[in-house]
């Protein structure tokens, strides 16, 4: 196992890990036999409602079921006998209809009954789902479009270079107060994310869920895009144009849990609550008010493994953010755990069925898309997560970095400006394990809901309202716009795998998400992303957006960013200076609140160098202290020139940072 090698402290675990590994093995070989996992997982081409050339099939796994009848508005939603389906063995049921019987856009369900009850229900292969405007009640769309949408990029290449992921949400995209569209967020904010940088964009809330505002998380139809955004073509629309634009487009994929519904949901298919999901006290998942899916079940496997693949060929997603995965690897879902040593992922609290179904999925992933993007979002720090199969890992090409966030917001909210220590700040934003790549953010839509602050909120507070006007800056103005771009600046020149901003957090969006609910008078206030502020040039948050994007580009341009080390060049907790190479760039950070310094000197390669981005540069709303046109060369020194190096002497201006590259 490779990445005992690498980490001589998992040894002693070494007889999990490799059990955990070969489990893997074992149950692939008795999923697909002699076929391929990719062939093991196309439910979604058997199951639920398919169209043939003579009319229609529809198959439903209900083995708890005694009757079922597909009922819909082509039947006055009644039983009858033509509608009636067949068990046609290991649990399926099935029916045949002519074409006649069925038409595009016609509602239906299923009519379940077993012994001791029956209840409609929506099929768990559904791949579309409406709700009534008035009744609030969802049924199943017929989906069969004459003329079904024909992707331009069959397939699509990614750009050399880092991973940069602009989060999302489709229905808050917008600044007007209402659910956004696919269609609005394809023509009004695409090129916004164009604009800015990102060669990603990694959608939340696909998926569809009874409740918008569980934000995506709640989900009851798995393979069904939601339809409160539009339809199934203009979500494909909007994917082939930002491959277009050259973007990739990562889906906000949960696994982990499912909506406790059971009219629309798994909860209770036909009778069985326990169809999908644990038994006993591991079915409720009582934090997330939500059920946990039986990990070892075949059938359950099934139909996730063939859920990552429908959205993987269907819509030409370019791959999935895994939410919850911490959740899924620990039998107390990682509540209450410590996670201080490696004991904590080797003391028996795991569940290997979790930890099978996720290295399977990603086995699968790469099988139908090699070039596939797999993010875990996992805050236990589980070894091997985001290493390789075949290194004895899980497989997932990134893991978020969660610390991250957690230290920013744990250094704004306790330490005072003067307290802030470079050599604990390159320590957290660098800490990861060294064959297995992160995604590194400052914040996500974590840090923006309700309950929560942004990090311009907690740097600004209410100062955002008063003093976010040009000419009406204050102290507590200047400096969230200094600390911000800084903090951004030092979490995304770190990163070793990928960076990743949430919508509207570049240019410093103020206040925070709230979904519309009967505390806020049911409000799409919160809920959306006010770009107005932005476009407004007589407000600072155009500074933020506008430094965002040179950020941004900078990182684009260093394409050999993740082939060269953050190298630390020098720190001064006293003086509060940090400074680090990456191949040809430079990064200076002052974060000393009221002291500049000048001739502040650094032994780096002799030569010539160039600034290209100073936070304190006035077109970001600084103070342009700095002549950012002046080229540095350094001072020749006799004891350093065996080395080829000199002193590179800049002045630095107090609570700022700049950048700078080495001329050839």
């Amino acid at each position: 196992m490779k990445i005992i090698e690498n980490d001589s402290w998992l040894k002693p675990y070494e007889e999990a890990i490799v059990g955990r590994h070969q489990n893997a093995i074992n149950k692939e070989r008795e999923l697909v036999g002699n076929n391929t996992l990719k062939d093991f997982a196309s439910g979604h081409k058997y199951f639920g409602l398919q169209q043939t050339n003579s009319g229609w099939v529809f198959r439903e796994w209900a083995p708890n079921a005694t009757a079922i009848y597909l009922i819909g508005d082509f039947n006055q939603w009644q039983k009858n006998e033509q509608y009636k389906l067949k068990p046609i063995g290991n649990g399926v049921w099935q029916i045949k209809l002519s074409a006649g019987k069925l038409k595009h856009g016609q509602l239906y369900k299923m009519a379940v009954e077993w012994e001791g009850g029956e209840g409609q229900r929506l099929p768990a292969w559904t791949t579309r789902v409406v709700q009534d405007t008035e009744t609030k009640i969802f049924s199943s769309q017929v989906w069969a479009p004459t003329t079904p949408y024909k992707f331009k990029h069959k397939t699509f290449k990614r750009q050399a270079g880092p991973l940069l992921i602009y989060e999302c949400h489709i229905g808050m995209a917008q600044d007007a107060q209402k659910v956004g569209t696919y269609n609005e967020f394809r023509t009004n904010i695409l090129p916004r994310i164009k604009q800015a940088g990102y060669n990603a964009i990694q959608i939340m809330a696909i998926q569809e869920h009874p409740y918008y505002g569980s934000f995506g998380y709640h989900v009851s139809n798995f393979f069904a895009p939601s339809s409160r955004f539009g339809t199934p073509e203009e979500l494909k629309q909007l994917i082939d144009e930002a491959h277009d634009m050259g973007i990739a487009v990562i889906m906000d994929l949960v696994h982990s849990h499912a909506v406790k519904n059971e009219d629309e949901g798994l909860g209770n298919l036909c009778g069985d609550p326990n169809q999908y999901f644990y038994p006993g006290d591991r079915r409720n998942h009582n934090q997330w008010d939500s059920l946990c899916f039986d990990y070892g079940k075949n059938e359950v496997i099934h139909f996730l493994l063939s859920n990552c693949r429908y959205w993987l060929e269907e819509f030409k997603f370019d791959g999935f953010r895994f939410d919850g995965v911490t959740s899924m690897l620990y039998y107390s879902h990682g509540i209450g755990e410590d996670f201080v040593g490696y004991p904590s992922y080797f003391n028996g609290h795991q569940d290997d069925n979790a930890i099978c179904y996720l290295t399977l999925a990603n086995k699968l992933i790469h099988q139908v898309n090699p070039k596939a993007i797999t993010i875990a979002e996992e805050v236990s720090g589980m070894p091997g997560l985001a290493a390789k199969f075949e290194d004895g890992g899980y497989g997932f090409d990134y893991r978020m970095a969660m610390n991250i966030p957690d230290y920013w917001i744990k250094t704004i909210k306790e330490l005072r400006d003067e307290d802030w220590k470079p050599s604990s700040i390159l320590w957290e934003v660098t800490n990861r394990r060294a064959d297995e790549k992160t995604v590194s953010y400052l914040e996500s839509h974590d840090q923006a809901l309700v309950g929560d602050k942004t990090i311009i909120f907690r740097l600004v507070d209410a100062d955002m309202y008063w003093h976010f006007k040009k000419g009406d800056e204050n102290a507590t103005a200047n400096r969230g716009l200094a600390l911000h771009k800084m903090l951004r600046l030092i979490t995304s020149s770190t990163i070793n795998g990928a960076y990743l901003n949430f919508m509207g957090n570049e240019f410093g969006h103020p206040e925070w998400i709230d979904f519309p609910r009967q505390d806020n008078g049911w409000s799409y206030a919160y809920a959306r992303r006010q770009w107005n502020l932005v476009d407004n040039k007589e407000l600072l948050y155009h500074y933020l957006g506008d430094f965002d994007r040179d950020m941004i580009a900078i990182l684009k341009q260093n394409t050999h960013l993740l082939q060269t080390k953050v190298k630390e060049v020098w720190h001064n907790d006293g003086d509060q200076i940090l400074a680090y190479s990456r191949g040809k760039y430079l990064y200076v950070f002052n974060f000393n609140p009221s002291k500049s310094f000048e001739g502040y000197g650094f032994m780096m390669p002799e030569g010539k160098y160039k600034v290209v981005l100073n936070t304190d540069s006035k077109k970001y709303g600084g103070f342009g202290l700095s002549d950012d046109s002046i080229e540095h060369f350094t001072n020749h020194d006799p004891l350093l020139a065996r080395q080829h190096k000199g002193w590179l002497r800049l002045y630095i201006p107090a609570r700022s940072a700049v950048v700078l590259k080495k001329e050839d």
